[in-house]
């Protein structure tokens, strides 16, 4: 038995560790959500998924979250030949 810190001879690479940001976006607004999903794609993260957090008796929402992940998302392939 191997531990977690080392690696039997020939065994593959373990998968790269995922980094994840969460960014609370208020007011909402296409503006604000623009700059944000702007900000940290640039930094080197991958939108993932955007939950809204209500107000009872609006429409609108009173703030977002955006989650985002370091890397590929899980489940998906990587790119091959961008340029």
């Amino acid at each position: 038995m191997t531990s977690p810190l080392r690696r039997a001879p020939g065994e593959a690479d373990p998968p790269p560790v995922q980094g994840y940001k969460v960014v609370e976006v208020s007011p909402v607004a296409d503006e604000t959500l623009e700059r944000a999903l702007n900000e940290w794609t640039a930094e080197g993260f991958s939108f993932e998924s955007i939950h809204f957090v209500m107000r009872e008796g609006s429409h609108r929402p009173a703030l977002a979250y955006l989650f985002f992940v370091r890397g590929e998302p899980p489940g998906r392939a990587p790119s091959v030949g961008r340029g």
